[in-house]
């Protein structure tokens, strides 16, 4: 999960104070002057460090419960980012304004700290063992959720600490402290035996210091009187660049014998048998909260869906996989889910070697001519190479009394529809949540070199109220490894609406101008349904967008929302963000507003656009 502020160039991740102010007296020290960096004593929070009067000053940003970011006795944003931004313009109890950012030189990546090292493995760890996924399902799940397993893995990484001891005596700390050298801060951190608390065990003067570890009702840790902290390590972390209570810092780790040096194995937390639901139910963490235990509620997980792990997950299955199925493999109900030009689309069960699974069944009408089966057999072979949770996965066609695409289910319905439905009933962070999945999924696209050229809510099918996957590849097209857009040679029959500046004027296509289409959908999702550029005919359209105007923002929507949607509608392509970008933004708003619970959020959320 990157951090939220990885994309500031004055920030510099995990740096001591005395760095940050080396760093400052090297651009300046004019007044104003800052940097951000990331904060020892609370999981995912900030320390802005700043000049004035040729004084240096260190304001702690810390990461509430509710996702926002503030200064204490300061206001709360949605992100770090958006904090600075305020403080330029606000002092707002700040010895001034933020007036000029104190940047990393050029090529230098933020300073990764001793977690932001070891929790990318311990993530993915955590949810392979959990979801028993690999391939393109881990990558997938590991991006959306991040943001629920980082708090617990954090509570529990001090376990994979070298300086960690686990369950041992007071008696047993002094001996393995007294083997060997014993310079001044040699140390190591037990879990006491008498009531399963923790203490610190610290060498000085040939002599060994214990300190109890306390932990508050809000979980956090330290030593009496000292700074708190959210986890162990921090504390630990923080000790050896300041006393803080204890007769000396710590210096030199006492390894613990039965932690293999140079490695770091995972930790995952008890009961792995345990439900996940359980597992989250009992978190306050930056990802979904679902109901508590015992409601009778339980927050759907994409993952939890049969239609997320691919139906050729089973190499058994795989083997086999081929564009052409078999008619008696496929059962056809009479229930008609939607109709077009081209025929209809029914719903099915295709059975597989070991299970089956249920179907859309998109069946082409007997008298169409050979052109329409010629576009829906290259939408076919197009869709049967992709196979991502995000995007509607082909199964495969059947040639029997039509000519039938086998595609997964995703029995929610288009997205417009459903929204425009359910106005009353779905928060606006749960359609940061389904767009958010759409650019995961678009991204994905991007990386295989394919332009859907069809982006649009319509088009994008959900399987449950949190589960988004984008469909219709009928006029997507493969670009080769070294095209970066597509010609098409007619204009055909076009959805302008959602077409970028350069499809309409010079019939180009790219990942780019799925972007463009990418913003027109969000503008959709957020406005519950709406059409957009209202009553406008293509034409009209175009002249609007060459003025340099763009479509206002929905009622109530985020503005961080509709400033990413200004980026989509970029006039010149070149300079518009891909989706690597767009995805990472998108994300990033995303895990700073996903710990309000459903419960909490669903009145809140439709009347504040910054998600308090």
């Amino acid at each position: 999960m990157p951090d939220a502020a990885s994309h500031l160039p004055f920030f510099f991740g995990s740096i001591s104070r005395s760095e940050a102010e080396e760093h400052l007296k090297l651009a300046g020290m004019g007044d104003g002057l800052f940097l951000l960096r990331q904060c020892l004593r609370s999981l995912g929070g900030y320390v802005l460090s700043m000049v004035f009067n040729l004084q240096f000053y260190h304001y702690p940003i810390e990461r509430q419960m509710n996702g926002t970011y503030a200064i204490a006795g300061g206001k709360a944003h949605c992100g770090p980012e958006e904090l600075c931004e305020f403080y330029s313009k606000d002092a707002d109890g700040l010895c001034c304004t933020l007036r000029k950012p104190c940047t990393r030189p050029s090529g230098v990546e933020p300073e990764s700290g001793i977690f932001d090292n070891m929790r990318d493995n311990m993530v993915r760890e955590y949810i392979r063992q959990t979801w028993k996924l690999e391939g393109d399902a881990l990558e997938q799940a590991i991006i959306s959720q991040a943001p629920q397993v980082e708090k617990l893995i954090a509570t529990t990484a001090h376990e994979s600490m070298a300086w960690y001891h686990s369950n041992i005596s007071r008696e047993e700390a002094e001996r393995r402290l007294y083997s060997g050298a014993q310079p001044d801060g040699k140390f190591l951190l037990r879990q006491r035996k008498e009531n399963s608390t923790y203490a610190l065990s610290l060498v000085y003067g040939k002599t060994v210091y214990h300190y109890r570890i306390d932990q508050d009702k809000s979980g956090k840790y330290s030593i009496p009187e000292g700074t708190k902290f959210d986890t162990l390590w921090q504390l630990v972390e923080y000790l050896k660049l300041k006393a803080d209570g204890l007769i000396y810092n710590l210096k030199e780790c006492c390894p613990n014998p039965s932690t293999p040096t140079g490695t770091v194995a995972p930790v995952l937390p008890a009961h792995p048998s345990m439900s996940v639901h359980r597992q989250f139910s009992s978190l306050n963490a930056d990802g979904y909260t679902p109901e508590p235990i015992g409601t009778g509620k339980s927050r759907v997980l994409p993952m939890d869906t049969s239609v997320y792990e691919s139906p050729y997950s089973d190499p058994e299955e795989l083997k086999d996989k081929k564009l052409f199925l078999k008619r008696d493999h496929l059962m056809i109900d009479e229930v008609e889910l939607g109709s077009g030009n081209f025929g209809c689309v029914k719903k099915g069960v295709y059975k597989m070697r070991k299970k089956q699974i249920d179907v859309a069944i998109k069946v082409l009408k007997s008298n169409n001519e050979k052109a329409v089966k010629d576009e829906m057999m290259k939408e076919a072979e197009i869709m049967h190479q992709l196979d991502n949770p995000y995007i509607v996965r082909m199964i495969g066609v059947c040639e029997a009394e039509s000519l039938m695409l086998i595609m997964e289910m995703a029995s929610g319905g288009p997205l417009n529809k459903y929204l425009s439905s359910k106005k009353d009933e779905i928060p606006m962070s749960n359609i940061v949540e389904l767009m958010h999945q759409v650019a995961i999924g678009m991204k994905y696209l991007e990386e295989k070199n394919f332009v859907h050229r069809d982006l649009a809510a319509r088009n994008v099918l959900l399987v449950n109220q949190h589960y988004a996957k984008i469909s219709d590849f009928g006029l997507s097209k493969a670009l080769g490894a070294d095209d970066s857009y597509y010609k098409a040679r007619t204009a055909g029959k076009w959805p302008l609406k959602w077409y970028a500046p350069e499809c309409i004027l010079y019939h180009k296509f790219s990942s780019k101008s799925d972007v463009w289409s990418y913003g027109v959908t969000m503008w959709e999702a957020f406005s519950y349904g709406q059409k957009p550029y209202k009553k406008m005919k293509g034409p009209e359209v175009m002249s609007f967008i060459e003025q340099g105007k763009r479509m206002e923002s929905p009622a109530d929507c985020p503005p961080e929302i509709y400033s990413l949607m200004q980026q989509c509608w970029t006039f010149k392509w070149e300079d518009r963000p891909g989706f690597v970008t767009v995805e990472t933004l998108i994300r990033s708003y995303y895990y700073s507003i996903a710990a309000k619970t459903e419960k909490g959020s669903n009145l809140e959320d439709k009347t504040s656009a910054a998600f308090p």
